[in-house]
């Protein structure tokens, strides 16, 4: 098998060329990113996942599973992490790309 013309779609994303993903890129890339900011901010605020999952209304196992970016949660749910990590949730969709972070709110 000859690979010599593949090349990923970062490579042809740097190039400038267009670049098509498909809906279950996008999807886990945004429970990836979604799973990090969780964990960004639960762990700046030395909670556990127990101790998040409590504050959340929440079990620890639903905390690790949206950490690892299996799922993706309600709108509702979201509510409530962002509650319970003491911020607002910040989430920016656009073609291809994602961005989720937490703001803390001022002290």
């Amino acid at each position: 098998m000859n690979h010599s013309g593949w090349r990923t779609r970062r490579t042809r994303q740097l190039a400038g060329e267009g670049v098509e993903y498909d809906q279950e890129y996008v999807e886990a890339r945004l429970a990836g990113d979604l799973g990090q900011a969780v964990y960004d901010r639960r762990t700046e605020l030395g909670l556990s996942q127990v101790e998040l999952a409590v504050r959340a209304g929440m079990t620890q196992p639903q905390i690790s599973r949206m950490e690892g970016g299996d799922t993706v949660p309600t709108l509702p749910i979201l509510h409530r992490l962002a509650k319970a990590l003491d911020g607002s949730l910040l989430l920016s969709i656009d073609e291809g790309n994602s961005r989720v972070t937490f703001r803390p709110h001022a002290a």
